[in-house]
Formats: C-alpha cells, sequence, structure tokens
C-alpha cells in the first residue's frame, strides 16, 4: 500500500520545492516584499491569468508607471485612484483587475498596523479561508477561495491556494491511495485535503501547492518562476 509520505515523496524527487517556497515565506520573488505589487499581481491573477510571465509583465508596468514615479506609495494612495484613470487603464486592460485592487488597497489602508506590509501580513494572518466569503477581501466581487489563499501566500503565509493545478494534483495523488479520499468537488474542499495531506506527511501546505504546480508547468514557467 502506498503512504502519503511516498506517494508525496515520488512527486517532490528532483522538484526544486524547498526553493520555490522560501520564495513565497522569505519575500524571495522578483516583487520582493512590495505591498503593493504583491497586491497588483493578485489582481491580475483574478482575471485568470496563469502565466506568471504575463502577469509579471503587467504588474512590472505598474511598478514602473505608479510606484518607481511615486505616484502611488501606499494602499492609501492606491485606493484614492479611480477605477478609470487613463494611466490604469493602460496598465491594467481588465476593468476586474483595476476595480479589486483598488478595492483590496481599501480595505488594507484602514488596518491599524503601522505600514503596508505589515497591514497585509496582519490581515494574511488573521484571514479565515473557510469563512472567506465573510472577510472583508474575500467578499470583494472577483475575489474566490483561490485569489484569497494566492494573496495570503504572496504575504507569506504557508497555505495552499485551490486552483486548477492544486486539485488535480490532489486527485492525482488519491488516485494512488488506497485508504486515503482526497475530496476536489469545492475549493474548500480542496484546501481541507492540502491540509490533511501535510498533517499527515513531511510536507507543508504551501510545499504540496508548489510540487503540484511544478508537476504541471511547461518548461517556460519554470524558467520565469526560478529566474
Amino acid at each position: 500500500m502506498n503512504s502519503v509520505q511516498s506517494v508525496l515523496d515520488r512527486y517532490a524527487g528532483g522538484t526544486p520545492y524547498e526553493r520555490l517556497t522560501r520564495q513565497f515565506l522569505e519575500f524571495d520573488r522578483w516583487s520582493g516584499d512590495d505591498p503593493l505589487l504583491l497586491v497588483a499581481e493578485t489582481a491580475v491573477a483574478t482575471t485568470g491569468q496563469r502565466s506568471a510571465g504575463g502577469r509579471n509583465a503587467d504588474v512590472s508596468e505598474f511598478r514602473d508607471a505608479f510606484v518607481a514615479t511615486g505616484r502611488v506609495d501606499s494602499f492609501e494612495t492606491l485606493a484614492g485612484l479611480e477605477s478609470e484613470d487613463a494611466g490604469l487603464s493602460e496598465v491594467f486592460a481588465a476593468a476586474r483587475t483595476r476595480r479589486v485592487l483598488l478595492e483590496v488597497a481599501s480595505v488594507l489602508s484602514a488596518r491599524p498596523e503601522a505600514d503596508d506590509l505589515a497591514a497585509l501580513r496582519g490581515w494574511a494572518g488573521e484571514a479565515d479561508q473557510y469563512r472567506y466569503d465573510e472577510d472583508p477581501i474575500g467578499s470583494i466581487s472577483g475575489i474566490g477561495p483561490s485569489s484569497f489563499q494566492y494573496l495570503r501566500q504572496l504575504a507569506g503565509m504557508d497555505v495552499a491556494a485551490p486552483d486548477a493545478t492544486v486539485s488535480r494534483f490532489v486527485d492525482t495523488v488519491d488516485t494512488e491511495l488506497e485508504s486515503a479520499t482526497l475530496e476536489t468537488t469545492s475549493p474548500l474542499l480542496t484546501i481541507a485535503s492540502c491540509e490533511w495531506l501535510a498533517i499527515v506527511s513531511a510536507y507543508s501546505p504551501i510545499e504540496i501547492d508548489r510540487i503540484a504546480w511544478w508537476t504541471f508547468a511547461d518548461e517556460d514557467e519554470r524558467q520565469v518562476a526560478l529566474s
């Protein structure tokens, strides 16, 4: 009988999951620990932009046009922009991206922490994925369980995001386990399945998430992640 550990070990073998995990937990990604860029990346992801290269390009353009120029220097100034702002529309063509970006910034700007990164991390640490729709960010139209968890990952939390890739991976693992019944029929059940796998193995939720991503990513996507 295959154990959870042995099955996950096979998928983890040859996977730089520890490096991929550190990128999130230690802000060792191209965007660093700039909370404005982390929120912008989440907003872009809500449109279904699955390509890391595509997301990075959009967020880089936002950084160059708004952050580097000083036009936006905090969640407060970001939230003060209009969704139809010409410059913002030029960077983010999708109205959903702009709306989510500004609404998330508005929520986080009202938090009591001393700086924006602390506000983002404070929210992420308190957030309850199983009640995401009652959360001030989770209740924003366009934010679902996957983008909710993705923003928490970008904020340095050890969580899994229930996107299509993670669901596919959990289903694959389930077929190799005789005694486990993992569920992916809803995003919250996918999260619960990842958490159960973490409890009964040596891998954390975000490590399982990164192993899943690597397993199904193409070579170009892998190279972007490691660059």
